[in-house]
């Protein structure tokens, strides 16, 4: 056991020569809110939670991969964006499942969203939806459906995660068609 101890020392060490390590008193970033929540879950035995923030991290890193190869570096918004669409892929699924009658998997999937959800910020309500639309028509100056896209766009950009775009499409078509 010993030995453990020793290579966590080696490890952690290294971490903080090469810079990865977290910083002390730096603001805790959705990475190391899923590490800790990760560690709560393995101290408890919560694997169903332990598997969904497992996928998570996972799906963050892809991502930072992706990245990284084209130059860049993830953001919050990445990060975000990678969330929702992960919420989506299980909403999807849980469709599926339920029409295939496979009730277990569709409440597998539904524990997944709920997990997933928890580190996605606050949905917008209706109302605050229809005030984010009318500010981003404003701020892109659209006047017809061809500007739907830059709408669309300037709500992606300050909204990933706070909304349902496929049904804000449908707002956005309203206002202005």
């Amino acid at each position: 056991m010993a030995w453990i101890y020793a290579l966590r020392l080696r490890v952690a060490g290294l971490a903080d020569k090469l810079g990865t390590g977290r910083k002390k008193g730096a603001e805790m970033t959705l990475r190391d809110n899923l590490m800790a929540e990760i560690k709560e879950a393995m101290k408890a035995k919560a694997a169903e939670r332990l598997s969904a923030l497992r996928l998570m991290l996972n799906g963050l890193k892809e991502r930072e991969i992706a990245l990284r190869g084209e130059g860049s570096e993830i953001t919050a918004a990445d990060e975000l964006a990678v969330l929702a669409k992960m919420v989506k892929q299980r909403q999807d699924s849980v469709k599926v499942y339920l029409e295939g009658a496979r009730q277990d998997l569709a409440d597998k999937e539904s524990a997944e969203i709920r997990v997933i959800e928890e580190f996605l910020p606050k949905p917008l309500s209706a109302s605050e939806i229809e005030a984010a639309i009318g500010a981003a028509v404003a701020e892109v100056g659209a006047t017809s459906i061809k500007d739907m896209g830059r709408v669309m766009a300037a709500l992606k950009a300050k909204y990933t995660g706070q909304m349902d775009f496929g049904a804000v499409g449908a707002l956005i078509k309203a206002r202005l068609g």
